[in-house]
């Protein structure tokens, strides 16, 4: 049953994540949808300390988050479909690490199948032969590597060796590694705001792992 969960959360959290961005701005979206892992967060805390660092992060997930410079009027179902993504994280945190407890290195590919079960007759439906285009093909490899087949079994991993609520708040610190990329990459400079808002979920990566008790 872990395991099953876990695949479907995976597609789910997938697929109500990218439905989010076609109808919302990027920022907002993954600000909203980390409300999962911070829920997980919280909900595992054994320690008052704990609530703190989740709230650190979520204040600088926050400043990272355009909302000043948003458009007035989101797009309500882009909001709900973003919540939907986080819930779904919150159910792969869970049961990811129980499926990857009993299943181990396998449990990424058992996942990524039940997922792609149901996900992929959606893309059929939706686009057709298109799907089928050399370009599309080539860049959605790119995009399967990069997204799945590299990060999710390193997560795996992670699910593993660490507390759920740990795995939580870690995960928040991906908004403040996409910015430094941008940063480096893309010639994307950070303001004092965003600048402030990664030492802000840094610390609290590093304080909810320098304070946990026991496992």
């Amino acid at each position: 049953r872990p395991l099953g969960i876990y695949g479907i959360s995976l597609g789910l959290m997938n697929l109500l994540y990218y439905q989010a961005l076609s109808r919302i701005p990027l920022g907002i979206a993954t600000a909203i949808e980390f409300t999962g892992p911070l829920a997980v967060s919280i909900a595992y805390s054994r320690q008052a300390i704990d609530f703190c660092w989740a709230a650190l992060a979520a204040g600088g997930l926050i400043l990272l988050t355009p909302i000043a410079h948003a458009q007035t009027g989101l797009d309500p179902w882009g909001v709900i479909f973003a919540l939907a993504a986080g819930g779904c994280w919150a159910l792969y945190i869970v049961f990811g690490r129980n499926a990857g407890a009993s299943h181990g290195s396998r449990t990424v590919a058992f996942g990524s199948l039940i997922s792609a079960s149901f996900v992929v007759p959606i893309g059929i439906a939706a686009a057709g032969s298109a799907l089928l285009s050399p370009t599309v093909l080539g860049l959605g490899l790119v995009v399967a590597v990069l997204s799945t087949a590299l990060p999710y079994p390193l997560e795996m991993a992670a699910l593993t060796r660490l507390p759920a609520r740990t795995f939580g708040v870690l995960m928040s610190g991906e908004p403040a590694i996409g910015a430094l990329f941008g940063f480096a990459f893309l010639g994307q400079r950070l303001s004092t705001q965003q600048a402030a808002a990664i030492a802000m979920i840094i610390l609290a990566s590093v304080g909810t792992v320098a304070t946990r008790r026991g496992k």
